[in-house]
């Protein structure tokens, strides 16, 4: 007989999956979300702060990868306005003034800091210091 009673018995331990289940699941997984947990990963080994977790008027430091780049004039000012995705949600990044800035294209993963707005309903960052990754690093 045991002496723990078997309500108290420490419960088996979970295995981790194996190599096999590893590549099934990278199988059955979608481009997509391959792409948003590199993403995800990413911003964790360069020490930013994932864009779920972004709180208005919180002083930030993101990465991620800009997927589009458009020309959207605010009150009558040019402003070059990027998506930047980071695998868990999306942000706006604003150049207020700004027709183009040289490398800022879909496709190019970039570093953003700066102070998170809201705008209707949306994380923006306006005029942020950025840094462009190389494109040896993609």
């Amino acid at each position: 007989m045991s002496a723990v009673p078997p309500s108290e018995k420490p419960a088996k331990p979970v295995k981790q999956g194996g190599r096999f289940r590893r590549m099934i699941e990278r199988l059955s997984t979608s481009q997509e979300e391959l792409h948003s947990a590199e993403l995800q990963e990413d911003a964790e080994a360069a020490g930013c702060t994932r864009i779920c977790d972004c709180h208005d008027r919180q002083i930030v430091k993101v990465t991620g990868t800009l997927r589009t780049v458009t020309l959207r004039p605010r009150a009558g000012v040019p402003a070059l306005e990027a998506e930047l995705f980071d695998g868990s949600a999306a942000l706006d990044v604003v150049w207020l003034g700004r027709r183009s800035i040289v490398g800022i294209e879909p496709g190019r993963r970039m570093i953003a800091s700066g102070r998170i707005a809201m705008s209707h309903g949306r994380r923006v960052l306006f005029n942020p210091k950025y840094e462009l990754r190389p494109f040896g690093q993609e």
